[in-house]
């Protein structure tokens, strides 16, 4: 597919654009993050590990050296399964008892049931704040890819547009930020929340999808800025720092914007299976995002 400080800041100064792209090319110097940065802090998407939905990602998450997992708003009945206190009891003990914590959420079914089509993802945007502030957490990753693909389609932006701005109010009272994942542009993204004109919208930005589609990340983290609610660390070509993503690079873009939040792993390529290629994915990206 998909922060520190969620609310809406100023943009930065047009003049950092020029700053060094991301990509192949940029240089892939591993140094290790100065003590004065912010802290960055890795954690897993339940569906990359095969256990969406399920509390036992945690402890799967925990096993990899990971530091948080990314949770999915399955739907069950035509809701979210969420909205279960059990089944949020029963991810707060499991938490406590791994040590590993809840990140945010993930609306996936909307790749497939499109806010910019189907009143249920609508409804299931509102049930998502309710499991957001029962949950303690504050970001809710909203998909935009497959069915839901916004990319030529100014209608759909349209309503979605629409859409949030009739879900921002409780999303506000609820200190809730609905984070927009999709293959647009930071130019079009912003447009976006410009017009939706609520803190409760801000991007979750996906480095691997956005440089497959031929946006150029460095320069997309430093206009997106404190816009950016959270980030999908990804590499479409191979295990990172083997593959096209100059993951040493992404960090200097944060840091030049000031991001303390979580990069969450979303693995694509798995060419040792899942549990191996994802430990070969973590090793490498301590190096520069270690434990504080």
């Amino acid at each position: 597919m998909n922060p520190a400080a969620w609310k809406i800041l100023p943009l930065l100064a047009a003049g950092l654009s020029f700053l060094a792209p991301i990509g192949p090319r940029a240089a892939r110097t591993a140094a290790v993050p100065a003590p004065d940065r912010a802290p960055i802090r890795l954690g897993v998407c339940d569906w990359t590990i095969g256990k969406a939905g399920d509390p036992k990602a945690l402890a799967a998450a925990g096993a990899l050296d990971l530091e948080g997992v990314q949770l999915s708003l399955t739907v069950k009945d035509g809701s979210l399964a969420l909205l279960d206190p059990e089944l949020q009891r029963a991810y707060r003990d499991e938490s406590r008892r791994t040590g590993v914590a809840l990140v945010s959420l993930c609306l996936g079914d909307l790749n497939g049931i499109p806010l910019k089509s189907d009143p249920r993802a609508e409804a299931w945007l509102g049930q998502s704040v309710a499991v957001a502030k029962a949950m303690g957490l504050r970001i809710v990753l909203v998909p935009f890819f497959g069915n839901g693909e916004l990319r030529n389609d100014a209608a759909g932006v349209d309503a979605v547009v629409a859409a949030l701005r009739r879900a921002a109010p409780a999303a506000e009272r609820a200190g809730v930020v609905f984070a927009l994942e999709n293959y647009l542009s930071a130019e079009e993204n912003l447009d976006i929340l410009r017009r939706v004109g609520s803190p409760a919208a801000a991007v979750y930005y996906d480095v691997g999808n956005s440089q497959q589609v031929g946006h150029d990340v460095g320069r997309e983290i430093r206009l997106l800025g404190r816009r950016i609610a959270e980030v999908h660390a990804k590499d479409t070509k191979g295990l990172y720092g083997k593959g096209s993503m100059d993951f040493a690079a992404v960090r200097r873009a944060m840091d030049d914007v000031g991001y303390a939040g979580w990069f969450v792993l979303e693995g694509t390529e798995m060419p040792l299976g899942v549990e191996r290629s994802l430990k070969a994915d973590v090793d490498f990206l301590r190096t520069l995002f270690p434990r504080r």
